[in-house]
């Protein structure tokens, strides 16, 4: 697609740690709309979405703020949906990762009413499968991935429908390093394909990507979620979560330009950017940077 449309999502209501709602304009300062038009690509910038404040309760029900971050899911769903429909490549600029269940859901019914096979990547530095049962915090952005396999409350895993809106072998992680007990148990009973650190740093980022890539195809719409705790703190320090030991820079632009080079991408998540813990917006920076990589601009030098 050449014609993209950017969605703001300016809340911090499903995490542990406020400032990820400063986020989406953080992006804006940082170009993120010149960037992409200097690729050849016809943007469009929605704005942000509005929604509930963060009430910073307590869990109930082994939930904090599910009301609220269920409205925003709504929200985020009903603007990914209409960009889908329209023939435009939906980037969602969060914002907390609980958003993504709104996106992805989206992106699930668009692809199930279209025939199109969809899988996702998710480059994060956590597995984001909590349960209610298993997390010990209550914030929703520690359940995202359990959420859009079906397991959390109705009202965010039937966005998409009555079924769940991914199957266990849609969903890809990469880059994950910070994981619960309960988390690993889950992710490995459901058989979730997960790449690592260690696989990382064992097989290369480039095996990892052919791997991960390796049964794409011309009916598979590619939906990248990218948390930006999924980067090493040293060059990502704008985080609400970080977890030291994360990919470098370059073996993250070799991620981006892979998916490039994939021609599946169909819709994108910027998610857990935090510029209340960043240095002079320098993540934001990174973040448009990675952007351009994964939009198409090349570092080769041979023709």
């Amino acid at each position: 697609m050449t014609e993209l449309t950017l969605i703001g999502a300016p809340t911090d209501v499903g995490a542990s740690v406020l400032g990820a709602s400063m986020g989406p304009d953080a992006l804006r300062i940082a170009g993120i709309a010149r960037a992409l038009q200097g690729l050849g690509l016809a943007v469009q910038d929605l704005g942000n979405l509005s929604g509930p404040g963060n009430p910073q309760a307590a869990p109930q029900g082994g939930f904090r703020h599910l009301v609220e971050v269920t409205r925003w899911n709504e929200a985020v769903f009903a603007a990914t949906l209409s960009a889908l429909q329209a023939g435009r490549l939906p980037l969602l600029m969060g914002g907390d990762h609980c958003l993504a269940i709104g996106s992805i859901s989206a992106v699930a019914r668009h692809c199930s009413a279209r025939g199109r096979r969809l899988k996702v990547l998710w480059f994060d530095a956590h597995a984001d499968a909590n349960t209610p049962a298993s997390s010990p915090s209550g914030n929703l952005h520690g359940m995202p991935v359990a959420c859009l396999l079906g397991h959390g409350p109705a009202q965010l895993t039937q966005l998409a429908g009555a079924a769940a809106a991914l199957q266990a072998q849609q969903i890809t992680l990469v880059g994950v390093r910070s994981v619960d007990a309960t988390e690993k148990s889950f992710v490995n009973t459901l058989g979730i394909e997960v790449y690592d650190m260690r696989s990382i740093d064992e097989l290369g980022m480039r095996a990892v990507m052919q791997a991960a890539l390796a049964d794409v195809d011309e009916n598979t719409h590619l939906h990248l979620s990218f948390d930006m705790d999924g980067l090493d703190p040293t060059i990502a320090p704008g985080v609400g979560t970080p977890v030291r030991g994360g990919p470098t820079y370059r073996e993250t632009q070799l991620f981006m330009e892979m998916l490039a080079d994939s021609g599946a991408l169909g819709s994108v998540d910027i998610m857990e950017l935090n510029p209340a813990l960043d240095l002079r917006n320098q993540t934001a920076e990174l973040a448009v940077d990675l952007l351009e990589s994964l939009f198409g601009k090349s570092t080769l030098m041979r023709a």
